[in-house]
């Protein structure tokens, strides 16, 4: 017999948030490019109006009960608006296209792009709105910044990227300043327009990526700056990305919760985050793709069992966004699953 859900999504999240345990887990599927699937209709044509993606994500929400709405289109959309472009594909994620900054001496003059002027960051908002104005207060609305940290990669290349942080430091500080006072405004754009919380796509700041040495005197100071100038509560998330190394320095950034990658053990994070953070994770979303509704049964169970208990777990995926490929009959189970076995009290 199905029990009974109590509360609303909104204070699902709050509670467990609280480290206090709801009536039953709150979990969030991460879906971008299956609201395209669900109007029918391409990738590119579906990102090409907030008003399609307003929609997916309410369809999305109707079909699987998961407890967020997620205002994220594709990572490069930050970076058209500083005059880059993107890559469309019919069945997976859109990708940036080449570099806009070909010459790093081209750092000393650049702008932060007026978010007011931007129809790309511009759609956004307005996406977010229409979900505010669905949602009220009963469901979170994630909004999504890149990290100044992580953004350079798609802005002038990796090689350029890192030679610039061992070698001139000069022009990286100006780098980061520029995309730091970028960052914090378009945040605090999308907290005005109502979303409930800032999701800081750091992966470059993961160990994974980069020494903890060096994440600790770049990615972290730039973290702690922007955490604390945003008007909401913010999730870091290192996009499949190792935490568990720097959850300590994470927690001092001021960060509300982390996300774990499908490499690290769920007890562990849960436990290195008690009492500091709240923890977001870890479902392994390329391997999701070949799921069976038993296998993602097991993995939800799995995963409730290890991090569940006392609240301070929201379900998600390793990544923060489900691959395209990752087929309905999964999500239905990964959703038939959370009420299977993530009501509170959990005793196993």
């Amino acid at each position: 017999m199905m029990i009974k859900e109590e509360m609303t999504s909104m204070e699902r999240v709050l509670t467990t948030l609280g480290q206090e345990e709801p009536d039953r887990l709150p979990y969030f599927l991460l879906l971008t490019m299956h609201g395209a699937n669900e109007l029918g209709m391409s990738i590119k044509e579906y990102f090409s109006n907030p008003e399609y993606v307003a929609e997916g994500q309410i369809r999305m929400r109707e079909r699987y009960g998961h407890d967020c709405y997620y205002t994220f289109y594709y990572a490069s959309l930050e970076v058209e608006a500083w005059g880059g472009s993107t890559i469309f594909y019919e069945d997976g994620p859109a990708n940036s296209g080449a570099p806009f900054i070909k010459n790093i001496e081209d750092i000393k003059n650049l702008e932060a792009p007026d978010i007011w002027d931007s129809p790309q960051l511009l759609k956004v908002l307005k996406t977010t709105e229409i979900l505010k104005e669905q949602a009220g207060d009963e469901v979170p609305i994630i909004g999504v910044v890149m990290s100044p940290f992580s953004t350079p990669p798609m802005q002038l290349g990796f090689d350029k990227y890192f030679d610039l942080i061992y070698e001139n430091r000069e022009l990286f500080d100006r780098l980061m300043e520029v995309n730091t006072e970028f960052c914090i405004e378009w945040a605090n754009a999308q907290l005005e327009a109502g979303a409930t919380a800032i999701c800081y796509f750091d992966p470059v700041s993961s160990p994974t990526i980069v020494p903890k040495e060096l994440y600790r005197e770049t990615g972290n100071k730039i973290e702690q700056n922007v955490i604390s100038n945003l008007n909401g509560p913010t999730a870091v998330h290192l996009a499949s990305g190792k935490a568990l190394p720097i959850i300590d320095d994470i927690a001092d950034a001021g960060a509300a919760v982390v996300c774990t990658s499908s490499l690290e053990d769920l007890a562990e994070v849960k436990a290195a985050c008690k009492g500091k953070m709240s923890v977001l994770g870890n479902l392994n979303g390329i391997d999701m793709r070949n799921w069976t509704p038993e296998i993602a049964d097991n993995k939800v169970k799995e995963a409730i069992d290890k991090a569940a208990k006392g609240g301070g777990f929201i379900l998600s995926d390793n990544h923060g966004e489900i691959p395209y490929q990752v087929s309905d009959e999964v999500l239905i189970a990964i959703s038939d699953a959370v009420r299977k076995h993530g009501f509170y009290p959990i005793n196993r």
